[in-house]
């Protein structure tokens, strides 16, 4: 029962992996990272690993995301207005 509790977590991991890599966009890159982060946390408690469990939703579902977004907000803004004639300040 454990051994095919494992392997499904497993398979889920890989599938949520490979769709954060295969994805081009940023926006949604960064929500499949927030379910890739739900999974591993998944797994480390199946793996009898739950203070790993605990402490991979709030860094790895939320935090990292977040940061991700932000970057991205960030470097947007940034090439919007080098584009429109003015200086950057970069």
């Amino acid at each position: 029962m454990t051994d095919a509790v494992i392997v499904v977590a497993l398979l889920l991991v890989a599938a949520s992996a490979t769709a954060a890599v295969a994805v081009r966009d940023p926006v949604r890159q960064s929500l499949v990272l927030a379910v890739l982060g739900v999974v591993l946390a998944v797994l480390f408690t199946v793996l009898q690993a739950p203070d790993v469990g605990l402490s991979q939703p709030p860094l790895g579902s939320a935090l990292t995301p977040l940061l991700l977004l932000l970057t991205v907000r960030k470097v947007k803004r940034r090439g919007r207005r080098g584009r429109g004639g003015k200086e950057s300040d970069a």
